[in-house]
């Protein structure tokens, strides 16, 4: 672990400190941190997911059974 000093919006540190209910600066911003990275390596994944089901065509076969659902209403 590294010690590193930056500038924090403190309205915004402490809002996430109530709502992760975290007691510490450090609390918050490690939990912000891996917040971030798990919902970025998770939009990566699902990303993946669906190039490679556009490859054997399930994208376009959903899409024509939503247009069929919506339309037959």
């Amino acid at each position: 672990m590294s010690v590193t000093q930056i500038d924090i919006d403190e309205d915004a540190l402490e809002r996430a400190m109530a709502l992760a209910g975290v007691r510490t600066k450090k609390e918050a911003v490690n939990l912000a941190l891996r917040y971030y990275a798990e919902r970025q390596e998770r939009a990566a994944r699902i990303s993946r997911h669906f190039e490679r089901a556009a490859h054997w065509g399930a994208v376009e076969q959903a899409e024509r059974l939503h247009r069929a659902e919506k339309d037959g209403r």
